[in-house]
């Protein structure tokens, strides 16, 4: 009875860590995963990076409407940088993860996971973002 426990056990821990092989970086706390290509939040919704944000300035281009339309990836107070992840600040005091030095956006006329409606909108200006 307990060998067939432990090994009931141990085929869920395995099934488990199925999902964890998509995550970027190896690490398993990352703040995204990939999908298809493509750079996904927790939610498994498509990120962004947006053309008039510098790399690693630490700061967002995109406030007021513009983050309406693009909410930023959030940071949970008790998150810590990792691997290619930093924290910014935005302008109204709230921290957005960025990858490689580029804030991490959703598009708001995403609406399921996969979409990708946003790449290339205002001119190119928004991209997928990839690992």
């Amino acid at each position: 009875m307990k060998l067939l426990s432990a090994s009931i056990l141990a085929a869920a821990l395995l099934a488990g860590c199925g999902g964890m092989s998509t995550k970027t970086a190896g690490a398993p706390d990352t703040p995204t995963r990939t999908a298809d290509g493509v750079l996904v939040g927790p939610n498994g919704m498509t990120l962004y990076t947006f053309a008039r944000d510098t790399a690693n300035a630490g700061t967002s281009a995109c406030n007021g409407q513009c983050a309406t339309n693009w909410p930023p990836l959030a940071v949970a107070d008790a998150a810590k940088p990792m691997g290619g992840y930093t924290i910014i600040v935005r302008e109204d005091g709230k921290k957005q993860w960025a990858y490689k030095g580029w804030p991490l956006y959703y598009w708001a006329k995403d609406t399921k996971a996969g979409d990708k409606t946003g790449d290339g909108v205002a001119n190119g200006a928004w991209k997928v973002a990839r690992p």
